[in-house]
């Protein structure tokens, strides 16, 4: 459509993906008019001689794309999200039938797998077409044995999509919208579940049943090989073969990129089948006469782009990097001479007409603006230097070009990412992934144990970068002006030799490390009362200081809170050192992320009343007994410890609900009660030996809003303004009670959840007091459950 604009071809790619972005920024989806198509009419406007008229033309070519990246999302959001489960059929079973629609991945307790629903045997349920299920064994119950391509029916309980939701952190909702999956759930092993039949005929579920066959070779030839699970997430994309230890690893080195099914990989071996069938072609001339060689290799090398893809899982970064590859190859085909922004400009339409939910993703931005930045070190040079020249210079674009995005998406750098690359980049792309590729074939499965040798070789020496010290820059969110003057700054910087005051690059980087957020003043205080799920974790920041209440559940395997949703905020708010850590008790769901936050952030200071013998604590530099009694002063804001007396803590058992440390935070006449999950035993404590420091501006409500807690006595004399309950999604303890709920609102209480809410921020002071929801302020059109949320409170 927009071809033969090919002058304005960029600019045009650009504003339509403004157009995109903004509309994935709505809270709401617009009302479009059925008309909305016409608004492409403007690409007919005729060319003019006038300059006011060429001008005004250009401008509303501009508009033009705008508008219809805008709303051709919001078109294809309405579409998508038509398809949902309905409320009133969340956690009911549902029998159903359908096929295995990807290869199951294993899990603690089960397996993981996409299904396709085919027909719902429920009378009134409704089911959307594609869900993520689980199942979990145990509990007397034979696991099931689901395989890729098969027909099964099973009793389901589902839900909607619904993800913990708090600043600096991956949104499972729009994941899940932009892959379609519009409801989660598990398998009820007690309910009808039987497979009909082994295989389907469908091309796409073939491909699965291939990428399962490939991943039981790899098992049987390789065994336990401690990379294995490394060479299959190449040849066949399954990232859970990865261990969390190793992605930390890749990560820390600044090679993750190469670990998965990257588009690097795709390229290469659509650029190695390139070359290969042009070498091949040209020796024909009945060939070379019938169909040029050129245009041949470019479509080889577009099928094995393909071919890689599909057996990858068709996942969505790789599904970018072919629409990249065909639309290169549609250039060729075309015989079109284009410049190379305009072939990314072309493959940036593409991709986003293919998936309008790409621009949420940080590799879309990584991988577009690294090719951009090839393009910009290396096209329409006088002369070509020799290629370990340009591959060097290649190294350094990424290196600097990448500062700005990854500070704004992740706020931390690899300082040896330079070095890593240069020996894993060639080692793993034309080595490990060719051979393990290879390997596949049962001829050639040899082949195997030459790409595990090498990449042996590739840990040993990321390992050995991975022992130095200070390898990772990690810091504060940079504010978004800052990200803008850092890209200027970085394309200064990379500029040709000769262009004038290249210098001053540097300098406009600078901003990004030096601009810190505002912190709390003194006498008052910052607190996040995180989304964890079914758990809590709580931050108070003051003027020079930071504490951490509790560290939220540990998720499953080497999936904590501290790691995905506690270290990424923490560091995203500026706060690089935790002054005092404190565990409320032994619940896993209170502690589950204590060993990933001490690993991650120094921490001086552990407050807790678990024996100094457990392994939660083996990390900590110092750890003692929460106690009553203990307080202290940061920056004109007091903390009291108000439970569990000396004796009640050493008599209580680790597990022991009541032994919760209690702490208050107050900042003059405001202040917040942070309760653990006390019980009424020690709520009467409470009550009798501190009634004048109970009374609370904001309650996070012991123990979830159990019927365990909470007494009648309790809550008329705390009297909270706010009562925060921190549960998790539909949890299985039903938690918080309706009962519970309606004692605090009967008392007064403005009622605040975080499976609603989202994280909740506070900022108080001696005279005021406000606060807001996470879902409020960052409200999505795909999010679940979002809400008006609460004005500022004085």
């Amino acid at each position: 459509m927009f071809l033969g604009y090919a002058s304005h071809m960029v600019s045009f790619a650009l504003f339509f993906t403004l157009g995109v972005w903004y509309l994935q920024q709505q809270a709401v989806l617009p009302s479009l008019p059925v008309y909305w198509p016409l608004v492409a009419l403007a690409l007919l406007l005729p060319r003019a001689d006038n300059r006011t008229l060429l001008v005004a033309r250009r401008m509303a070519l501009l508009l033009c794309a705008a508008v219809l990246g805008y709303s051709f999302s919001a078109w294809m959001a309405q579409h998508r999200l038509s398809d949902s489960l309905p409320d009133e059929w969340q956690g009911k079973n549902i029998v159903v039938t359908g096929i295995v629609a990807e290869m199951p991945r294993l899990h603690e307790r089960g397996l993981r797998f996409a299904f396709d629903i085919e027909s719902v045997e429920t009378q009134g349920a409704h089911v959307p077409r594609h869900i993520q299920l689980a199942t979990y064994d145990g509990n007397g119950n034979n696991p099931l044995a689901l395989k890729a391509g098969q027909r099964w029916q099973l009793t389901l309980r589902l839900k909607q999509p619904h993800g913990t939701s708090n600043p600096y952190n991956f949104d499972f909702e729009a994941w899940a919208l932009e892959r379609n999956i519009r409801a989660i759930g598990y398998v009820n092993a007690k309910g009808t579940n039987r497979l009909l039949s082994e295989k389907t005929g469908s091309p796409a579920y073939l491909v699965q049943h291939l990428r399962e066959t490939v991943r039981m070779h790899f098992q049987k030839t390789l065994g336990e090989a401690p990379y294995a699970g490394i060479l299959t997430a190449l040849a066949i994309g399954d990232q859970s073969s990865i261990t969390q230890s190793e992605w930390l690893l890749f990560t820390r080195t600044g090679v993750n990129h190469l670990m998965s099914i990257s588009g690097l990989h795709i390229t290469m071996l659509a650029g190695l089948f390139f070359a290969m069938v042009y070498w091949l072609w040209r020796r024909s001339t009945r060939l070379t006469l019938l169909f040029p060689a050129r245009k041949a290799a470019a479509v080889a090398g577009l099928f094995a782009a393909l071919f890689y893809t599909l057996v990858s899982g068709y996942e969505v970064p790789a599904q970018r990097t072919l629409y990249m590859v065909a639309t290169m190859t549609a250039m060729m085909l075309l015989s079109r001479n284009v410049s190379p922004s305009q072939l990314l400009a072309a493959a940036l339409m593409v991709v986003q007409l293919a998936d309008p939910w790409a621009v949420l993703s940080p590799g879309f931005w990584l991988s577009f603006g690294a090719v951009a930045l090839i393009f910009y070190v290396t096209a329409n040079r006088l002369h070509r230097p020799h290629w370990l020249r340009e591959y060097g210079k290649v190294q350094w674009a990424m290196m600097i070009g990448l500062i700005p995005p990854l500070l704004a998406l992740f706020q931390q750098l690899s300082l040896v990412a330079p070095i890593a690359n240069a020996f894993a980049i060639p080692l793993v792309s034309f080595v490990v992934v060719p051979l393990t590729l290879l390997g596949t074939l049962p001829p050639f499965e040899w082949m195997l144990y030459v790409a595990h040798e090498a990449m042996l070789l590739c840990m040993f020496l990321l390992q050995l970068l991975d022992r130095l010290p200070y390898i990772v820059w990690a810091q504060h969110a940079p504010p978004a002006w800052t990200i803008a003057v850092g890209v200027g700054g970085a394309l200064c910087l990379l500029a040709p030799r000769g262009f004038p005051l290249r210098w001053t690059g540097a300098i406009l980087l600078l901003p990004m490390f030096l601009v810190a957020p505002e912190r709390p003043a003194e006498g008052s205080a910052r607190l996040l009362v995180f989304d964890v799920g079914q758990g809590l974790a709580v931050a108070v920041q003051t003027r020079d200081h930071a504490l951490l209440y509790d560290t939220g559940p540990d998720f499953s395997g080497e999936a904590d809170s501290g790691n995905r949703i506690l270290l990424p905020a923490l560091r995203g708010m500026g706060i690089g050192q935790l002054d005092t850590l404190v565990l409320s008790h032994g619940d896993s769901d209170h502690i589950g992320g204590t060993e990933s936050v001490l690993q991650g952030l120094p921490v001086l200071n552990v407050l807790s009343p678990l024996a100094a013998t457990n392994p939660k604590l083996q990390l900590a530099a110092h750890n003692e007994a929460c106690a009553d009694g203990q307080s202290w002063d940061w920056d004109g804001v007091r903390f009291e410890m108000l439970h569990p007396a000396t004796d009640f803590a050493a008599n209580a058992a680790e597990h022991d609900n009541e032994s919760s440390c209690v702490l208050r935070v107050s900042a003059g006449k405001n202040s917040v009660l942070l309760t653990g999950d006390i019980e009424k035993l020690a709520e009467s404590r409470l009550l009798k030996n501190h009634p004048d420091q109970l009374p609370a501006t904001l309650l996070v409500v012991p123990h979830h809003g159990s019927l365990s807690s909470s007494a009648q006595d309790f809550v008329d004399a705390v009297h909270p303004r706010f009562a925060l309950f921190t549960t998790g999604y539909l949890n299985r303890f039903g938690h918080p009670k309706n009962e519970i709920v309606e004692r605090y609102r009967t008392t007064g209480s403005e009622i605040l959840r975080s499976d609603r809410d989202g994280a909740v921020g506070i900022a108080m002071d001696a005279r005021e007091f406000r606060l807001e929801s996470y879902r409020n302020t960052h409200a999505r059109y795909w999010q679940h459950g979002a809400t008006s949320g609460s004005a500022a409170q004085k």
